[in-house]
């Protein structure tokens, strides 16, 4: 069995062996490159099973490569996880956006950097599983196409990052039941980091900014005060 590759691009080179050293010692194939644009010619080449993205580097930076991995559909369901020296809300915010899939802060451990990798690659496995066992839902003027990982509103598809998707899915088939932010970064993101939150708030806004008539008045994705959040229960 093929063992899963890692692209791990950063300028820093003992960042960039640090990462190589822990992930091959835990069993995958990594790929260590110091610039965006390298990272972006290796994409055209080799598609790898996740990418560990540094935000600061040369030539390109990291959400500059981010913008252009999410805009092709051959790369666009690749987990990404940002990682910075910055600890800015402002940065996590941006990168989540673009569609990052996660963000780790320098300083950190190799060790909750491997969870990490191991969480978004068996939940990338699952969900895609899952995906193939589901049937088109349709509510209201929304359809939704899990086979495909697509949506659509009144006919017009729905430019939606794999995890915005993913949250969506999730709450459609369970219309009426309240997800509580930690559930959902557990069911999604695959792990359960109480101060991540806020990467379940982002993903929410951004995802009724493309599928509400009225953000502000959602008709699909409602806020339950202090718990989280629930699919509309249609009658």
């Amino acid at each position: 069995m093929e063992l899963p590759l890692i692209l791990v691009v950063d300028d820093e080179t003992n960042i960039l062996e640090l990462l190589k050293f822990n992930l091959v010692k835990n069993g995958y194939q990594v790929v260590g490159l110091t610039n965006g644009l390298d990272a972006i010619k290796f994409m055209e080449k080799d598609k790898p099973d996740l990418i560990i993205l540094d935000i600061m580097l040369p030539y390109m930076d990291g959400y500059e490569v981010l913008r252009i991995l999410r805009a092709d559909p051959e790369t666009t369901g690749i987990p990404i996880i940002m990682l910075s020296a910055k600890d800015e809300e402002i940065d996590k915010v941006l990168g989540l956006e673009l569609g990052a899939d996660d963000y780790v802060t320098k300083p950190f451990s190799p060790r909750e950097m491997v969870a990490r990798v191991k969480s978004h690659l068996r939940r990338k496995a699952t969900a895609s599983q899952k995906i193939e066992q589901n049937n088109e839902i349709q509510v209201k003027r929304l359809i939704i196409k899990p086979e495909k990982y697509e949506a659509s509103m009144d006919g017009k598809k729905l430019d939606l990052t794999p995890k915005e998707f993913e949250l969506l899915h999730l709450l459609a088939l369970n219309p009426g039941r309240v997800f509580t932010r930690d559930i959902l970064l557990e069911r999604i993101w695959g792990y359960d980091h109480s101060r991540e939150t806020r990467t379940v708030d982002v993903h929410i806004r951004y995802l009724r900014q493309k599928l509400e008539r009225d953000p502000a008045n959602p008709e699909y994705i409602e806020t339950v005060r202090g718990v989280g959040y629930r699919f509309h229960e249609t009658s």
